[in-house]
């Protein structure tokens, strides 16, 4: 049923009709970018939230490794003092201990490294969107 003063769409001239396609096109470029601005915002925040995380439980974690660790060479030294006089085994001690936190550390780095190397920040919601809205700007235009 048509509505008095409304045109049908076979009604309307083709002036008319690419009016209508760059007010729609123009409205959905903004709101595009909206959503893309929103998804950023959602990811730079969980990413502060867990970096800030990370911080704390790295800084509690490293004082107990501190400690952990003064343990470990004492105990290496008192075993090493047993083979060698304690002036070797007081420098040989945090020495091995070194190399092997060492040897460890660059190993966790190598792999954290690979891992933020497969992270994505495209903002997929948004880039699936522009596609859906391509086919719908070509269905409209054909």
């Amino acid at each position: 049923m048509a509505v008095p003063g409304e045109r049908n769409k076979e009604d309307r001239s083709i002036g008319q009709l690419l009016k209508e396609l760059t007010h729609e096109s123009s409205t959905l470029l903004k709101q595009e970018v909206d959503l893309a601005k929103t998804e950023m915002s959602e990811k730079a925040s969980r990413v502060g939230a867990n970096l800030g995380e990370v911080a704390v439980g790295g800084g509690v974690a490293f004082l107990g490794a501190i400690a952990l660790l003064l343990a470990v060479v004492y105990g290496l030294t008192s075993l090493l003092n047993k083979f060698m006089s304690l002036g070797v085994a007081a420098w040989l001690a945090p020495l091995i201990v070194g190399i092997v936190l060492a040897a460890i550390g660059y190993s966790l780095i190598k792999k954290a490294l690979a891992t933020l190397k497969q992270e994505s920040i495209t903002p997929k919601r948004t880039t699936q969107s522009l596609q859906e809205n391509k086919e719908w700007l070509k269905q409209k235009i054909s």
